[in-house]
């Protein structure tokens, strides 16, 4: 199991540059888990698509649907304390702070394209090219 940022489940759902290291990701480390967070920003990332005419309101719903099926079960409540601490500790947000929190509690690694989690947590956060979380 891995921990994903939600940038991570877009870019396995949504084709771009990155699709294919996502994609090769899921088939490499198949249990992917998140905090419950993602959900909305991923909500977000799709409202911008459908805003900018990329994606259809039932196309977007779809993806949504698709991508809960696939973390639903694995969705992570996090520590409020914990995640404080660590944005407290670091430049990170508390959002992007709910990644590391989910990640540390399971023992598990998280793979991200965020700058500032690689640098602030780089035990934890792996980039999406080097996910070599064994």
């Amino acid at each position: 199991m891995i921990i994903v940022d939600t940038n991570i489940l877009a870019y396995l759902y949504l084709p771009g540059e990155f699709t294919e290291h996502a994609e090769a990701l899921l088939v490499k480390e198949p249990e992917w888990a998140a905090p419950v967070l993602w959900r909305s920003e991923f909500r977000n990332i799709l409202t911008g698509y459908m805003r900018r005419g990329t994606l259809s309101a039932n196309q977007a719903f779809a993806i949504q649907q698709e991508a809960e099926s696939l973390i639903a079960s694995n969705e992570q409540f996090v520590d409020s304390g914990a995640v404080l601490q660590l944005a407290n500790s670091s430049d990170c947000s508390a959002y992007d702070c709910e990644f590391v929190a989910a990640a540390q509690a399971l023992g598990v690694g998280l793979v991200t394209m965020d700058g500032k989690l690689l640098k602030a947590f780089p035990k934890i956060a792996k980039p999406l090219f080097k996910a070599d979380l064994s």
